[in-house]
């Protein structure tokens, strides 16, 4: 029984060591893994961000639930911009995702952080911190898209 048990913790820890970049088998699956990921955050960012500019009926619980979706899916497509997958499939990553990936990375952490700000706001249930939290939401996506997403799909 004890090897049993100390055999599946070198298991899991040899697991937990393999770098995330390694769950894809090619490119093109992590580039459809962001994408993907993505996707499904803007989804839940518009139906907050309307609710906060009036454009649809403020639902506390719903926006609760999308910002924790947002919060939960956050930091999922970061890990799939790793080395490679600049091509493989038609896709909008600018080149300086990779040849400046400090600035990438340090884009991503404070959409991280101010999604997780949201995540909170929507918690409280009032419609004025979240409008203040999507604001700062917004404004970390716009400098990302800015800075490290091209206008047009590459070939």
């Amino acid at each position: 029984m004890k090897r049993l048990l100390l055999a599946t913790l070198a298991a899991v820890g040899a697991m937990a060591a393999l770098p995330a970049a390694a769950q894809f088998q090619k490119p093109e699956d992590a580039i459809k893994y962001r994408q993907s990921a993505f996707t499904v955050m803007g989804n839940h960012v518009g139906r907050i961000g309307a609710m906060a500019s009036g454009r649809a009926p403020f639902d506390a619980k719903a926006a609760a639930e999308s910002a924790n979706i947002v919060a939960t899916l956050a930091s999922l497509p970061g890990t799939a911009f790793g080395p490679g997958t600049d091509k493989g499939m038609p896709n909008r990553a600018k080149p300086e995702i990779w040849s400046d990936a400090a600035k990438f990375k340090a884009a991503n952490d404070k959409m991280i952080a101010e999604v997780a700000k949201l995540d909170a706001a929507a918690k409280s249930g009032s419609l004025d911190a979240i409008k203040a939290a999507m604001g700062a939401v917004g404004g970390s996506c716009k400098a990302c898209h800015d800075d490290f997403r091209a206008e047009k799909y590459s070939n």
